[in-house]
């Protein structure tokens, strides 16, 4: 399938949470990626001063931006700071399922490979997003997370975090608003894949990215792309050739200044536009 299913998330795990105290989310997840996401982004893009771009994505925040406290999750979980090279993986699917991941600092793909070797991106996580809770309610990890640069991530064993979320009703409501935001991320990526043309699927694509640049505190309008052109066909089910030329063809247009990685969003109006996203939804 092309984007894998995500059904078995909320089985047997999430019955213990149900028992908890029902706490407002202080923070609400941001989805990964998705339509959700990339009608916020006219505001983000238009109040987003054309600063420094995010040449690299290993610049480590103070606090992530679930508005989980690490300190907190100390006491009640054996939390452990893990660092990856680029090309290194947290997981590979079908390892025993033990833990969800945290990115601290840097970004991951996430990926899932069939029997027959055909391998399929599903995602780029960013600092604050959660992995591994795909996994969730499932004995083995489903895809593997493979670090795109020099990266960060805390390792909260799962067993811990079930138990510690009697104690933080709050981890509760973050994992829960995760496992939602990940099955609606999930459809709304489906939705474009399976309506938008090649070009309207790589401007949709560099908005999300624009967005999620935007909400780490960085420019919307210039920035690094961290992943290769082949994980961005992947994700998007296009051929190397047809992204390739899909950004030349932005790039002609003068939506966008593309130069290998480093992208500058010229015309957002003409970028939306083209991406199918109407300013009404804002």
């Amino acid at each position: 399938m092309l984007l894998h299913t995500v059904t078995n998330r909320c089985r047997v795990e999430l019955m213990p949470l149900r028992a908890a105290p029902r706490v407002t989310p202080v923070v609400e997840m941001n989805c990964s990626s998705g339509v959700r996401v990339m009608t916020l982004l006219a505001t983000d893009v238009r109040t987003t001063p054309v600063g420094k771009p995010y040449a690299s994505m290993a610049l480590a925040a103070t606090c992530n931006d679930l508005g989980i406290d690490i300190e907190a999750i100390r006491k009640h979980v054996p939390v452990r700071r893990c660092k990856h090279a680029a090309g290194q993986g947290i997981y590979h699917a079908g390892q025993p399922f033990q833990a969800i991941y945290l990115v601290h600092a840097g970004s991951y793909k996430t990926c899932e490979l069939a029997e027959d070797g055909r391998e399929q991106v599903t995602g780029f996580r960013m600092r604050g997003d959660l992995i591994g809770v795909e996994s969730i309610g499932l004995n083995t990890y489903s895809s593997d997370a493979i670090a795109l640069e020099d990266s960060e991530a805390w390792e909260l064993p799962y067993p811990a975090v079930l138990r510690a979320c009697l104690h933080m009703p709050e981890l509760q409501s973050r994992l829960t608003s995760a496992l939602a935001a990940e099955i609606r991320c999930d459809r709304s990526w489906m939705l474009m894949l399976g309506t938008l043309a090649a070009e309207r699927r790589v401007a949709a694509f560099l908005l999300d990215v624009a967005a999620r640049y935007a909400r780490l505190g960085y420019s919307a309008k210039h920035f690094i792309l961290r992943m290769s052109r082949i994980d961005m066909a992947s994700f998007l089910a296009l051929k190397h050739e047809t992204v390739s030329r899909a950004l030349s063809r932005l790039h002609d247009q003068s939506y966008i200044d593309v130069q290998r990685r480093e992208v500058r969003v010229l015309d957002v109006d003409g970028l939306r536009s083209m991406a199918g996203i109407s300013t009404a939804l804002n």
